[in-house]
């Protein structure tokens, strides 16, 4: 039986934020969210009970300052082929970034949202 491809999930929701130290402080003390790791002042994933809020500096922020949850799927091209067949519509192609290949989209109701996986 061939290795079954792991399954879609929302990876983190994405927060656009123009001072990434100031947030993980505001989070983690209004909330109590601890950080899992921090890129300088570029990127912060805080831990918000299994799924991760993304804080994106200006230099990450890839959706013009929209919060918007970010899916983490196997191969980023195929699920922007799904998204546009099912109605959505590509923002940003996919794209290198940093960490993962990551696109933004819309969905058919113009909601905002990251498609991001492996290289």
């Amino acid at each position: 039986m061939p290795d079954e491809p792991a399954p879609v999930k929302i990876g983190n929701v994405l927060h656009p934020v123009a001072d990434v130290a100031a947030a993980v402080r505001f989070y983690g003390e209004t909330f109590g969210l601890g950080a899992r790791f921090v890129d300088g002042d570029r990127y912060a994933q805080l831990d918000a009970g299994g799924t991760a809020l993304a804080l994106a500096g200006p230099e990450e922020d890839v959706t013009g300052g929209v919060a918007a949850a970010s899916f983490k799927v196997p191969d980023v091209r195929a699920a922007l082929t799904a998204l546009t067949d099912a109605g959505g519509s590509v923002l940003r192609d996919a794209e290198q970034g940093p960490h993962e290949v990551r696109a933004v989209a819309k969905d058919p109701w113009g909601n905002t949202l990251v498609v991001y996986g492996p290289r």
